[in-house]
């Protein structure tokens, strides 16, 4: 596990505050072209195909790129807004294998580059490691350290998140698996959520554990769709799969620092907490109502 994917996660990182003198400016974003009329914000950003932005991303880059990294830079650099941006992407490079003019060529590991940068490689040999990297695993979604405070228990069911920004959110509220209740970053209890995952976790906010936890981490069994929809993937439970996704929980719960990477064929896509827009709008009149008290005193 290394140092980035730690610090993306809920525990909180030292930060360092910069005056705002010495804080470098942000760099002026290029010319865009005047949008036509009517055209919204959304069609702008999603007026890309999926295998223009993967091509813009890696003639930009250079060299070979994972998968899941060329679909966190086409959303941050604004190209696609969807809920699941590497699931869209594996799905481009899974049509390009059928057309024979592609550009996109697999070199193993999750890895692709464009054709035009490699040797020749025999169309067999590719097909053979697309083959040997399929995705096997039985853990299609997870979400590590989310705040228990981020989330309003009350009312209609909501557990937002998303991959990165600029991703569209995604409600995990009814999904299924298994998940950690954390004392900050201590582990106190684990427990399997077969009905609904919100259910579960708000079951746990008036009972024996109400008051010893403020945090929690959820492995997901069922994937997220393009479109941004919890959907029930087929999983055959051979005895690898049952291991890979074993190893897989572990190394993610437990962050081991020797690991350098995730399990073997670990499916699943990580997803950032994204806050209850409810609760700003709560703060924000609670922050009203006192300031209107203070006055009347």
């Amino acid at each position: 596990m290394t140092e980035p994917e730690r610090k993306r996660r809920g525990r909180p990182p030292k930060v360092v505050s910069m005056p705002a003198e010495q804080a470098a400016p942000a760099p002026a974003p290029a010319p865009a072209p005047a949008p036509a009329r009517g055209r919204t914000k959304k069609a702008q950003v999603n007026a890309l195909s999926w295998e223009e932005a993967i091509e813009r991303v890696m003639r930009s880059t250079g060299g070979a790129m994972h998968y899941t990294n060329i679909a966190k830079e086409i959303s941050a650099r604004g190209f696609k807004s969807v809920a699941n941006p590497a699931a869209s992407v594996a799905s481009a490079f899974t049509r390009a294998r059928s057309d024979p003019n592609s550009i996109f060529i697999p070199i193993g590991n999750g890895l692709y580059a464009l054709k035009e940068s490699l040797e020749p490689v025999a169309e067999q040999q590719a097909d053979d490691i697309v083959e040997s990297e399929n995705e096997t695993g039985a853990l299609k979604a997870l979400g590590m350290f989310w705040q228990r405070s981020s989330v309003i228990w009350n009312g209609k069911p909501k557990l937002l998140g998303r991959q990165d920004e600029g991703a569209a959110n995604v409600d995990f509220s009814d999904q299924v698996g298994v998940y950690l209740l954390h004392d900050r970053d201590r582990v106190i209890y684990i427990g399997r959520a077969a009905d609904t995952l919100f259910a579960r976790l708000k079951a746990h906010t008036t009972d024996r554990l109400g008051g010893r936890w403020d945090r929690f981490s959820w492995f997901g069994l069922r994937a997220v769709s393009e479109d941004g929809q919890l959907v029930d993937a087929p999983v055959s439970w051979t005895h690898s799969v049952v291991i890979e996704t074993m190893e897989a929980l572990l190394i993610e719960s437990l962050e081991p620092p020797l690991n350098r990477k995730r399990g073997d064929n670990f499916s699943g896509a990580e997803y950032l907490q994204v806050p209850d827009p409810s609760i700003e709008q709560r703060n924000m009149k609670q922050a009203f109502d006192a300031f209107l008290k203070s006055q009347s005193e």
